[in-house]
């Protein structure tokens, strides 16, 4: 995911806390339809700016899980030669 797809994810999730806090929204059916319409209304915005639609952003070279496993490589390499100490 990259920048910008995150601050969209960001504001979409604070726009939708803030409208469950401020309209006092209960249960979990009427949060899933306030999520639902404010990701919504922040794709509609997206498109109305003329921004590149989620889904249409180029894809990152490597997963989370990749870059994860790579770096847990390296540091176990550096454990194993005494550079750092894990706690396993």
């Amino acid at each position: 995911m990259g920048s910008t797809e995150l601050i969209a994810n960001l504001f979409r999730v604070s726009q939708t806390e803030e409208k469950l806090r401020k309209d006092s929204i209960q249960g979990a059916d009427a949060a899933t339809s306030v999520h639902y319409n404010v990701g919504k209304e922040v794709r509609t915005a997206i498109e109305k700016i003329g921004g590149t639609m989620p889904e249409d952003l180029p894809k990152p070279e490597k997963s989370i899980q990749e870059i994860e496993r790579e770096q847990m490589a390296r540091l176990k390499a550096k454990a194993k030669k005494g550079t750092i100490m894990l706690d396993e």
